[in-house]
């Protein structure tokens, strides 16, 4: 895992069309800007870990 250190208003890319931007830190909590094409998936992990059950619960 690459651990990167940036303040608010910075960036990292990560390969040629996504850009990841701390928008926010407070109490703790950091809020980010997710700009992908439309064809890439983005999901906090908790929502992507319902979906993935939820289609393995309808092929049953």
């Amino acid at each position: 895992m690459l651990v990167l250190t940036r303040s608010v208003g910075d960036s990292i890319i990560i390969g040629d069309d996504i850009v990841v931007t701390v928008l926010e830190v407070n109490r703790g909590q950091v809020r980010i800007g997710i700009d992908a094409p439309l064809s890439v998936e983005n999901d906090r992990s908790e929502l992507r870990e319902r979906k993935l059950a939820s289609k393995l619960e309808t092929a049953k």
